[in-house]
């Protein structure tokens, strides 16, 4: 069978049970939703386990935290929201909102989040009563292969639709450009070259941009509680998350006092730039790209491949920079748990190092400030080009939203123009539903041309 044959085969099978649950009741649609979520929940421990054991990347417990954590956010942000028939009534306007389903989505999903993209992806197709077809990465094929086989289990138990969630079979270039070809829309969350594939497949997409997150701390903060934040969120997964912290941009006047911080909660600080240099080469290659063999790697395994020792107990490997930008490569992202240190005399020249720091790489997505001062808060929401600004709050684990904040529960997190994507915003479950709007005629008083142009 081709690669197009067997996705047609696919498709046909995805568009006969989207058309049988466009029928659903909201009440049915929501049972199916929170049956995925619960599924992940239920499994995390086997599903992480295949993770890290399939991908060689990240970490046990982490994954087992996310499949936990994720699977419950979203399905609490999902659980009140209406996508069947009409959903809002806009009294003052005479609109009424009428939710429709696009139809199959097609989605590509990441080696570096294996169970809860294509878990977080199939709820909010399904929420709006689309079907799925997931392509997983080639390197993590049999675990996100499990986390469906799970989910269509149970799914069975309660007669849903056969084939509504989908995942392709010996995943590759080919199947998935296929797919793209196809699906009604794509979500592709991933590298940039998968996101370029699916703006060039000719459907609607949905992608992200590269993360890079700059973490500013001003002078008004506790350090120890503030460091302790920012190591949690760098450390998690081994660093592997898109929204993880990347540099710490402190005051020049606090700096050293930011530093201890630092150790104190289980960084290494590394100023010698001779040592420094060591972990510039492993981190990066000669083409300037992020190395295969340290992404998702622990910290002994990157300083043992960088040839420097480091001590047993550390989280974080803190190195000093020796310029911003495109000075040093450093200010890239790096997918492990290792960060660049900056100082900074003026907020104004925090906002500067964060800004360019971002234009290297990262435009879009999201940077980190650890302040009480409302004024700063504000001013660098305003001046960053930044989709999302997570404050006094551990970055890798909450600018994906969390109970704790506002920002819609997700895996995908769209980075505007910046990053060139269509949203700056969390991918959620209102961009996957078609809306019309029935539009009655308002009495009201209509204005004059004078009144209009006064």
């Amino acid at each position: 069978m081709t690669h197009k044959a067997y996705i047609v085969d696919l498709m046909e099978k995805a568009r006969i049970a989207q058309k049988e649950f466009e029928n659903y009741t909201q009440e049915q649609v929501d049972a199916v939703v929170k049956i995925i979520a619960k599924v992940v929940y239920d499994n995390a421990e086997e599903l992480a386990k295949m993770a890290v054991e399939e991908t060689r990347m990240g970490v046990y417990e982490d994954k087992v935290g996310k499949n936990k954590g994720k699977s419950k956010v979203i399905w609490n942000n999902l659980k009140d929201k209406k996508t069947v028939g009409i959903i809002d009534r806009d009294e003052e306007k005479g609109l009424m909102y009428v939710a429709k389903p696009i139809g199959v989505i097609g989605a590509v999903t990441p080696t570096t989040n294996p169970i809860v993209t294509p878990m977080c992806n199939a709820m909010f197709a399904v929420k709006g009563r689309n079907s799925i077809i997931v392509a997983p990465h080639p390197r993590s094929e049999m675990c996100s292969r499990r986390t469906v086989e799970l989910i269509n289990k149970e799914l069975e138990k309660l007669n849903a639709p056969k084939n509504l969630i989908q995942i392709i079979h010996d995943s590759s270039i080919e199947r998935t450009n296929e797919l793209m070809k196809m699906a009604d829309v794509v979500l592709a969350t991933g590298g940039m070259g998968v996101v370029k594939a699916a703006y060039s497949s000719g459907k609607p997409s949905f992608g992200v941009g590269a993360g890079n997150v700059q973490v500013i701390l001003d002078r008004d903060v506790d350090y120890m509680d503030a460091t302790a934040k920012i190591i949690a969120g760098r450390k998690f997964d081994n660093g592997i998350i898109c929204s993880g912290e990347q540099t710490i941009i402190a005051p020049t006047d606090k700096y050293d006092e930011v530093i201890k911080a630092m150790e104190a909660n289980g960084a290494y600080y590394i100023k010698d730039q001779e040592v420094v240099d060591k972990f510039r080469k492993t981190i990066f290659n000669k083409t300037g790209m992020i190395d295969k063999d340290v992404v998702g790697q622990s910290v002994q395994t990157v300083a043992k491949l960088a040839g420097v020792e480091v001590p047993q107990d550390t989280k974080v490997i803190l190195l000093q920079t020796n310029g911003i930008g495109k000075e040093d490569i450093l200010c890239k992202e790096k997918m492990c748990p290792v960060m660049a240190a900056f100082k900074y005399d003026t907020f104004d020249e925090a906002l500067k190092i964060a800004q360019t720091n971002l234009d290297l790489e990262g435009r879009g997505h999201t940077t980190a400030i650890h302040s009480n001062t409302a004024e700063h808060i504000e001013k660098a929401g305003v001046y960053l080009t930044v989709s999302r600004l997570v404050v006094n709050a551990p970055s890798s684990t909450t600018a994906g939203g969390s109970l704790t904040n506002g920002f819609a529960p997700t895996t995908t997190l769209g980075c505007g123009t910046w990053g060139n994507n269509v949203i700056s915003e969390n991918l959620d479950y209102k961009h996957l539903i078609n809306v019309s709007r029935i539009g009655m005629v308002v009495d009201k008083k209509v204005p004059t041309d004078e009144e209009i142009w006064a």
